[in-house]
């Protein structure tokens, strides 16, 4: 009898290629699901052989076996969450819905396993797994882990649908520019943009057309001369996971915040900012909202002085002097452009993609003495995803570092870091695969201003968390540290773009190759603290919104539009500034727990950076030897193997201080 020869699924094979990358052309969507049903089976099976050892309990046969379990799922879940951020696709789509409950049901397979964690629980010196342990519940009463179970997978099951609700917001939105009317005031690059993603969206030849990108949108806000284009783009950017029918992400917001509620009760906690921050540095949400405050009050006066020049710039240009949301941007340029002789259009030229990640790279290697080197020809999931391998001081490779920076209709807005495969000291040591994700707008060249530049500094700060760290245990390695310290080593390397000698060697003009011209350098530092209550604003309030969402007591029921207005209102929003988020479209807060109560550690790790970066400027050089190395040691290769405080104290000599965050900020 002839039988039908079975399919061969590659992700249950050893990966022979290079480096151990995934075999990203030989997989499909439909191997995800049997490839994760043999992976999860495999890693209980390890762990219910840990939790029937008879011997006792050491770090050895317990602490140790457990980290070295569940490679397998491993390696397959995070190939899937960075297809699904990246490259996703309709199936692949349907393969997270499918997955989201049965990833979350094995989570509490884990954490809920009785046996397992009683010998955990006699090795109370590693108390980052023990912690894990008892967060996912594991000391909950028995008659409560069934409904806490619950809990946790419906919640897995509405974050994917809420992320894919705004992706299909923005991936579905297209706004055509007919006639040069309509592509009034754009600069030359927005322009190139606009065609590209014309032609990318399949318009006709000739066609221009914005998308939500920030990298479009946020440049066409600025520089737009059309007041009523400006206001639909922007009323479609905070209307994303808002509108009725299948892609409203209010009823799943609102049963997100009941479920987590239900979740920090079950754990003893009176509210779900409680239960999130046992875990954080901030410790309680006085600390967090004491420390937005600082910031909140003095933006907001700055923010009326930086009002009025704005208003006299309407007026001169017959614009309306009753200011909206979507007049902001523009006026502010064009403030900037009077008062420190500045264009952004003029600037953008300097700032090619490439040139600025070769001037990242150049920052690493005078810091931490690492290379890259760009290799061709390795097959990955996307024709604009490069690689770069990454050696050390004495040329030995250390890891990978991938670099996927455009937009498009299959990846999710934003900019983040990722891994295919985290730094460790298994099996005599594993090659970290780190991969940056960003949203540029796709030309040629591809120019960026220079909070795109920061952005790109920004999430390769990730990137170096991940390459350099030096743990011997996966749990401890790279970003796996407290969600208001994770911020730290990202934000301290955005300093880096900013410096004078870093820009006179690799700012040069796109076309002349002219290095940036001193007096634009000048321009540049003399504009840096120009709108930054405009950014603080924008940042802060949906910080505290966030606090206040999340500091309801148990029980207490959510109107999502009604919440959010009557906060706006509480805190004093200015109409005319607004947030940088809303509830609908926040995914910070609701593709996941990682952010949920914890936006403000953004500028928690701005507390310490700036203090930290100030390190370098009282040894009077941007690239000091033996403050580079202190960094390096106690911050970006330490991963979570010291407590953060101590970490960070051992890095600057004290503790922290608030007051060279304000004072970047123009706060103080």
């Amino acid at each position: 009898m002839n039988r039908e020869p079975v399919p061969v699924n590659p992700l249950l094979h050893v990966w022979s290629t290079p480096y151990g990358l995934p075999p990203f052309a030989d997989v499909k969507a439909e191997h995800f699901l049997p490839a994760f049903e043999v992976a999860l089976a495999v890693h209980l099976q390890e762990l219910e052989t840990i939790a029937a050892c008879v011997e006792l309990a050491n770090f050895e046969n317990t602490l140790l076996a457990f980290d070295e379990s569940g490679r397998l799922r491993s390696q397959i879940e995070l190939l899937f969450n960075n297809l699904t951020s990246s490259e996703t696709s309709p199936e692949l789509q349907a393969v997270e819905r499918a997955l989201a409950p049965r990833l979350a049901a094995h989570e509490n397979a884990i954490y809920m396993n009785a046996a397992l964690f009683s010998r955990i629980d006699t090795i109370r010196l590693v108390e980052r797994v023990h912690l894990d342990f008892v967060r996912a519940g594991a000391q909950l009463p028995q008659a409560s882990r069934a409904h806490y179970a619950q809990v946790t997978e419906e919640l897995a099951s509405l974050y994917a649908a809420f992320g894919q609700n705004v992706l299909a917001d923005e991936s579905s939105f297209v706004m055509e520019l007919k006639g040069e009317s309509d592509l009034a005031g754009l600069p030359g690059f927005l322009r190139a943009s606009a065609a590209a993603a014309a032609q990318q969206r399949g318009l006709s030849d000739g066609s221009f057309a914005l998308t939500l990108s920030p990298s479009m949108a946020e440049p066409f806000l600025t520089f737009s001369s059309r007041r009523d284009l400006r206001e639909t783009l922007w009323r479609a950017r905070v209307s994303r996971g808002a509108h009725a029918g299948a892609h409203d992400n209010r009823p799943i917001a609102a049963r997100i915040m009941v479920l987590r509620q239900e979740q920090a009760a079950l754990h003893g906690y009176a509210s779900y900012a409680d239960y999130e921050l046992v875990d954080r540095m901030a410790e309680n949400t006085h600390a967090v909202v004491d420390l937005l405050t600082k910031a909140w009050e003095p933006a907001k006066a700055k923010a009326e002085q930086d009002r009025l020049e704005l208003v006299a710039m309407a007026r001169q240009l017959g614009e309306p002097v009753a200011l909206e949301a979507w007049d902001w941007r523009y006026l502010a340029e064009k403030v900037r452009q009077k008062k420190y002789d500045l264009n952004d259009a003029e600037v953008k030229p300097y700032f090619a993609l490439d040139n600025m990640v070769q001037a990242m790279f150049d920052c690493a290697q005078r810091l931490f003495g690492i290379t890259f080197v760009e290799q061709m020809g390795h097959t990955l999931y996307h024709p604009d995803a490069r690689l770069w391998e990454v050696r050390g001081r004495e040329g030995a490779l250390i890891g990978i570092f991938i670099g996927d920076n455009f937009a498009r209709a299959s990846k999710r807005s934003g900019a983040w870091m990722s891994v295919f495969r985290s730094q460790s000291g298994h099996n005599g040591g594993t090659l970290p695969i780190v991969i940056n994700n960003n949203n540029f707008a796709k030309a040629s060249p591809t120019l960026l201003s220079f909070d795109d530049v920061r952005t790109l500094f920004h999430e390769f700060g990730h990137g170096l968390h991940g390459l350099l760290s030096q743990a011997r245990y996966e749990r401890l390695a790279g970003t796996s540290v407290l969600r208001d310290y994770v911020e730290l080593p990202s934000q301290i390397f955005e300093n880096w773009a900013e410096q004078e000698e870093v820009l006179l060697k690799h700012a040069r003009h796109c076309e002349t190759g002219e290095v940036i011209p001193a007096a634009v350098l000048a321009k540049l530092k003399s504009a840096k603290l120009f709108n930054q209550a405009w950014f603080t604003v924008q940042y802060v309030g949906p910080a505290l919104i966030d606090m206040a969402l999340h500091a309801l007591p148990n029980g207490t029921s959510v109107d999502l539009d009604a919440f959010e207005a009557q906060q706006r209102a509480r805190i004093g929003v200015p109409d005319d500034i607004g947030l940088r988020h809303h509830l609908s479209h926040f995914q910070h807060l609701f593709t996941g727990p990682g952010y949920a109560a914890g936006y403000y550690v953004y500028m928690w790790a701005e507390v310490l950076e700036a203090d930290g970066f100030e390190a370098f400027e009282e040894a009077g050089n941007v690239f000091d030897t033996a403050t580079a190395e202190r960094l390096l040691s106690h911050v970006y290769s330490a991963g979570n193997t010291v407590e953060p405080a101590a970490g960070f104290r051992a890095f600057r000599g004290r503790d922290p201080r608030v007051e060279p965050m304000l004072r970047k900020r123009g706060l103080m």
